[in-house]
């Protein structure tokens, strides 16, 4: 997924990462880069943009069909791909209110089971692009992310935890995104979480609330986000 982010620096956009937490630890996750302002002046204007478009691609179903490619991958990539075959890809846009925005989105059971299909999902974006056109995709064991999340919940306890889990990986990364920087500094990673209980305590001092105080919301710019993930670390207590 980092590639795809790499291919959009020249364009304003806004990544959201939402949470719907349960009290059972299940819920719902999902990550939305909205193209809006770039749709209003007229970034991506051609023929193809001026019908309105609302679909949603099955994940499960996009592996089948691509499961004569998956059988050439290593086990390990394989497995990786089978961790998300639960996700749903929906893409919205309208000429008309200008409104653009790709989401990804899935259930999971508990928060160590939104771990690895976090995780899992951004190792596997290398694969999902070379799928779209003609992309040569490598074979390799060790291929993934170098960037990670750890989500806790226990007790009224919540604890969102991102790191760098490949740092050689990650100075490539950023090494390439050296002459992109004038062009992300104006995009966001936001994260708007929602809780069963209300929060009582937050390790935001700037974070906002809904009305009913169970909806927290951070941001930072991307680019920082990418560089230092700790910048998003976010820990909350709900109340009892």
């Amino acid at each position: 997924m980092f590639v795809f982010v790499i291919a959009l620096t020249a364009v304003s956009c806004q990544f959201t990462e939402t949470m719907i937490l349960n009290e059972d630890g299940s819920g719902t996750i999902s990550i939305s880069m909205d193209m809006t302002e770039m749709m209003a002046f007229g970034g991506m204007m051609d023929d193809s943009t001026q019908v309105k478009v609302d679909t949603i691609i099955s994940m499960k179903d996009f592996l089948a069909e691509k499961q004569d490619s998956i059988s050439n991958l290593s086990e390990a990539e394989q497995e990786r791909l089978k961790k998300i075959e639960n996700f749903n890809f929906r893409t919205f846009m309208d000429p008309e209110t200008s409104e653009m925005y790709f989401d990804v989105y899935t259930d999971f059971s508990n928060v160590e089971e939104a771990n690895e299909l976090m995780n899992a999902f951004e190792g596997s974006g290398d694969f999902m692009l070379g799928m779209g056109g003609d992309t040569t995709v490598e074979n390799d064991p060790d291929s993934g992310g170098a960037m990670a999340v750890k989500f806790k919940f226990k007790n009224g306890k919540f604890k969102r935890d991102a790191y760098i889990k490949d740092k050689a990986k990650h100075k490539v990364q950023m090494d390439s995104l050296k002459e992109a920087e004038s062009f992300m500094s104006s995009m966001t990673y936001r994260l708007r979480y929602t809780f069963p209980r209300k929060i009582v305590k937050s390790s935001f001092d700037d974070a906002k609330f809904s009305m009913d105080g169970k909806t927290i919301e951070v941001q930072s710019t991307f680019l920082e986000y990418l560089k230092d993930p700790d910048v998003l670390d976010l820990e909350v207590e709900l109340e009892n």
